[in-house]
C-alpha cells in the first residue's frame, strides 16, 4: 500500500481544481497546506500530530457545527467518516487500518491515558468511578467493530483516542517531546500521517459530494 503525500496531492489538485465546488476546493486547499506542514515536522512528532489535526479539520468541519456546542466535534466528524467510507470503493481506509496500522491502533485504544473517562474520574468528576468497566467495554465494542469490518465505527473509536491526545498537546496538558507520551504521539502522528491524504484524495475522487460549507469561508 503507497504512501500518498503533500506533492502527489498538490499535483492532482492543479489539474482537477477547476472543476472542484468553490466550497469542497477550499477545504482541499486548506487540508493539502496543512498536510504539507506537517511532513516538514518529520523530526518533531507533537508539531507534526498538531498540523496534521489542522489538515483533519480543515477537511471535515462544517461551519453549520459551530453555530452551537450542542452537536459537538465527535458527530461531526462521526458524519464526516460516514461518507468517506460509503465512497470508498476500494476499501483504502480499512486496508491501512488493518494491514498498516493494526498494531499502532490496537496500542492506542488499550492505552488508558487516551480514554476520557479515565481523566474525567482522577479529576474528580462525579459519575465515572466506572471508568474501568466502561474502558473495558469500549475495547470490547472496538474489537467487534474491527472483526465485523466496520471502518467508520473503527474511525470513530481511533479518533475519540485521537482526540484526547489532540486536547493534552494543544491544551498544554503534556510536555514537549515528553518521553512519558512518546509512543502515542509518535503513532498518532503517523496514522493521521498517512489517513489524511486518503481522506483528501477521496474527496477529490467525489468532489460533488456534499461535504459541507467549510468554516471561516473566503469572504471578498
Amino acid at each position: 500500500m503507497s504512501d500518498l503525500d503533500h506533492g502527489q496531492l498538490k499535483a492532482r489538485q492543479r489539474t482537477l481544481r477547476d472543476g472542484f465546488p468553490e466550497t469542497m476546493g477550499l477545504r482541499v486547499h486548506r487540508a493539502i497546506s496543512w498536510i504539507g506542514r506537517g511532513e516538514s515536522c518529520a523530526d518533531d512528532d507533537d508539531a507534526r500530530f498538531v498540523f496534521l489535526w489542522i489538515a483533519f479539520n480543515s477537511a471535515y468541519a462544517d461551519e453549520s457545527q459551530f453555530q452551537s456546542a450542542a452537536p459537538g466535534e465527535r458527530a461531526a466528524f462521526t458524519d464526516y467518516f460516514g461518507r468517506l467510507v460509503a465512497l470508498d470503493g476500494e476499501r483504502r481506509i480499512y486496508k491501512a487500518l488493518w494491514q498498516r496500522f493494526s498494531g499502532p491502533v490496537r496500542l492506542l485504544m488499550a492505552n488508558r491515558f487516551l480514554y476520557n473517562p479515565f481523566w474525567q474520574h482522577h479529576n474528580g468528576i462525579a459519575g465515572y468511578d466506572d471508568w474501568e468497566a466502561r474502558f473495558a467495554a469500549s475495547g470490547r465494542a472496538f474489537a467487534q467493530a474491527f472483526q465485523n469490518g466496520d471502518t467508520a465505527r473503527v474511525l470513530v473509536f481511533v479518533f475519540d483516542r485521537l482526540y484526547v491526545l489532540r486536547n493534552q498537546i494543544v491544551h498544554g496538558g503534556s510536555t514537549w517531546n515528553s518521553k512519558v507520551n512518546r509512543a502515542q504521539v509518535r503513532d498518532g502522528a503517523a496514522i493521521l500521517g498517512f489517513l489524511m491524504p486518503v481522506f483528501i484524495d477521496l474527496m477529490m475522487d467525489n468532489p460533488d459530494h456534499d461535504w459541507g460549507k467549510p468554516f471561516y469561508p473566503v469572504v471578498k
